[in-house]
């Protein structure tokens, strides 16, 4: 049980913070139904995810009106005891009107170690209409010479430690943090950090080795295959490793993620050994800090299996790997440690890798079902050791996983806090004894993960618990390492390491305010939710129901089309935002105009909003197999509604796909062309919604011309879409067709 003290505290208006956390936020309903539950507050913020006792951090809010009235709006910040204001003025209300939004900041203190939630309260009329709460953690005070990292002082340990990486977080790449911003108890220490700085490398070998952690095992993501290698999210090894100053004190190793097949694998048995190879001995396992076992490097392949079509079938990847390790040879290593993902008990699995000739199998994690609880997750894992050893077809190196959560909060989610999870690893300390001597898994551990902050595992320092999962770490395999004192960089007057993020997060503000305008065509027809017709000018697309939906150009410019202006889809897209208007449940319709000059298209999506984590909710229209198609899901990727005949090219083309709750119908041309039974709500989500292509930087994007997307939340009749089709748009909104 918390107790609170109520703190009513003035907020004025924000310029950007270095470091920032968001928080968990809810919408109330405010009893008007003109406004529709439409305040809403984002992005209440700290500067710093780790704060000290007896400093003072600052926060921030940003408050919205999203309904179409103004209102008169009060906010109060409820403060945990131990908790306090660094000033205390009036409590503040102000008039906020429609569409617009107040950004607010105000600053707190703790003088003792604190790990609590702040809650913020948005009322009108007596009556609460939003509110957000906010984790923060305040470690004991230090008092430290400024300057720059000390060297790390490396925890000894009996066996090696590794810890899988996962390098997602670059500068251009935002949206990776969105999950972390709805989950603000798991932000790093390094706040929105861009991994490219060499001294985030820094900051992590410090901790890692300084709790006994001796070697990172990084996804390595190949950006096309069937020539030299291209890579993506590489700056973690080439930027920051390769230019922190104690690269030398921690091993690095690498995990091949092969699974995007046409991309992250290899083309045949020539592209392995000419291109991939050579690219892997120069840049990495003849650098100094490569992990190397027996003078032999150590190479983990995610999806080992893959290669089997890859290079033509199991003889063929056998081969290979025995070119590899004579390559290796060939280069002055005694040989080559390959070892298979696999997080599973089927014997036949296990067989097909032995009969490929990996050395062993490890676990990149655990999943375990049904949201265990902590006892349970840990059992579990221990058994799926227990079994694998049992089975006694390949061996093993060994994996313990601390938790688990999809990146959009799908599937089982689950997690083992610091004091459990030391138990965990104590098991698997005795585990890893009774293995074979001579064998990997007698001379090394595993950890699940280092940094998988949108998938809920990770054991970095963070807000929700510290460096308490390191420190478990520390106690288990370094226990006579003596006391440690854990820096952070405010300490030493160093970072912050986000402003790459906090500068997307201002463009994102003033995008927020282009893309809430409210404006309107006449005669919108009934049910209409949204309109993106692309005729104005700029970075935005306005929604023209006057619902201000508006959705932001990524990569994307506006060609003459069917009325006005359309969009050209050669890549890029237009990114409408999450809103609660884009999840119509009862029914649906989906309509706009396009022209393609590309027959044949395959998984190519013109309007989507099924994503991977979520892909039973939602609805998208596009192209399979040089067919127009029409996707309302119930289950993942179920309810593909497939035309007759490819989409013609050539000219502008109508499509539209309507559901009413019980069936999916397909038009073209204004044409019925297919129906389906799906009987059920949609299923909603909290996910953009998509113009142009399956989602930004995504190559299932359509190619071609779109113009005048619309969305409705019911089902139009086959009489409303003739006539659409027919006239161009609907009567009376003033446009004719070209």
């Amino acid at each position: 049980m918390r107790n609170w003290a109520a703190l009513k505290v003035a907020l004025a208006v924000l310029p950007a913070f270095g470091c920032l956390v968001a928080a968990n936020t809810r919408e109330a309903a405010t009893g008007d139904p003109a406004m529709e539950a439409k305040i809403e507050v984002v992005d209440f913020l700290a500067e710093r995810s780790l704060a000290r006792a007896g400093r003072p951090v600052g926060l921030a809010a940003s408050v919205i009106n999203r309904s179409e009235t103004d209102a008169v709006l009060k906010v109060t910040l409820d403060l945990p005891n131990g908790l306090r204001a660094a000033s205390a003025p009036p409590e503040l209300s102000f008039r906020l009107t429609a569409g617009a939004a107040k950004e607010l900041r105000w600053r707190v203190r703790a003088d003792a170690p604190l790990y609590d939630d702040l809650r913020l309260r948005v009322s009108t009329a007596g009556q609460v209409v939003a509110e957000a709460s906010l984790p923060m953690r305040f470690l004991p005070p230090v008092s430290v010479p400024k300057g720059y990292i000390p060297e790390p002082k490396p925890a000894q340990t009996p066996i090696l430690i590794g810890a899988h990486h996962c390098p997602l977080w670059e500068a251009d790449r935002p949206e990776m943090w969105t999950q972390i911003r709805k989950h603000p108890e798991r932000l790093p220490a390094l706040g929105f950090y861009a991994q490219e700085n060499p001294e985030v490398a820094d900051w992590e070998t410090k901790w890692a080795v300084e709790h006994g952690i001796s070697f990172f095992i990084y996804c390595w993501y190949r950006a096309s295959q069937g020539e030299p290698v291209k890579m993506n999210f590489g700056s973690a090894i080439h930027q920051a490793l390769f230019h922190s100053r104690y690269q030398e004190k921690l091993k690095f190793t690498l995990m091949w993620e092969n699974q995007a097949r046409g991309t992250a694998g290899v083309a045949d048995e020539n592209d392995l050994l000419q291109n991939l190879l050579p690219f892997w001995i120069r840049e990495y396992f003849r650098h100094p800090s490569y992990l190397k076992v027996d003078n032999r490097p150590v190479l983990f392949i995610y999806r080992p299996e893959f290669l089997i079509d890859d290079l033509g079938g199991e003889a063929n990847v056998v081969r290979a790997f025995d070119k590899m390790r004579q390559a290796c040879r060939d280069a002055g290593f005694a040989g080559l440690y390959i070892l298979g993902e696999y997080r599973g008990l089927d014997a036949n699995h296990l067989r097909q890798m032995q009969r490929l000739g990996l050395d062993y199998t490890f676990a990149y994690c655990w999943h375990i079902s049904d949201n265990p609880t902590p006892a349970r997750a840990i059992a579990t894992q221990m058994d799926y050791l227990r079994q694998t050893q049992a089975l006694a077809i390949l061996p093993q190196v060994v994996t313990v996983s601390q938790g688990w959560s999809g990146w959009h909060d799908e599937g089982s989610i689950w997690q083992i806090p610091p004091r459990e999870y030391e138990e965990l690893l104590r098991q698997a300390k005795q585990f890893i004894t009774t293995l074979p001597p001579g064998e990997l898994g007698s001379r090394m551990l595993l950890l699940d993960n280092w940094n998988e902050w949108g998938e809920g595992h990770y054991l970095a320092p963070h807000t929700e618990h510290g460096f308490g999962y390191l420190d478990a770490v520390r106690r288990v395999f370094a226990p006579d390492a003596g006391p440690h004192t854990d820096l952070l960089p405010e300490d030493l007057g160093l970072g912050p390491y986000d402003r790459p993020y906090r500068e997307h997060l201002v463009h994102e503000r003033n995008l927020r305010r282009l893309l809430s305008r409210r404006v309107t065509k006449p005669g919108a027809p009934r049910g209409l939710l949204g309109w993106w017709a692309f005729d104005e000018e700029g970075p935005v697309a306005l929604d023209y129901s006057g619902h201000r939906l508006g959705g932001e150009l990524r990569d994307a410019r506006r060609v003459p089309g069917w009325e006005g202006s359309a969009l050209e889809c050669r890549g890029g897209c237009v990114v409408v935002p999450n809103h609660p208007r884009l999840s119509p449940t009862a029914g649906l319709t989906i309509e706009c105009w396009v022209k393609s000059d590309q027959p044949g298209q395959e998984n190519t999506w013109i309007v989507n909003r099924v994503l991977a984590g979520s892909t039973d909710t939602g609805y998208r229209l596009g192209v399979l197999g040089g067919k127009p198609c029409f996707e309302v899901p119930q289950t993942d990727w179920s309810h593909h509604l497939t035309a007759t005949a490819d989409l013609p090219t050539g000219r502008w083309v109508h499509l539209a796909g309507t559901f009413d709750g019980q069936q999916m119908r397909l038009y073209v041309d204004g044409k019925l062309d297919g129906v389906m039974d799906r009987p059920g709500p949609v299923k909603p989500n909290n996910l953009p919604l998509h113009l142009g292509s399956y989602e930004a930087k995504h190559q299932a994007h359509f190619v071609g011309l779109l113009d005048e997307v619309r969305l409705y939340d019911r089902a139009l009749t086959a009489a409303e879409v003739a006539r659409l089709a027919a006239a161009g748009t609907s009567p009376g909104m003033g446009l004719q067709p070209r």
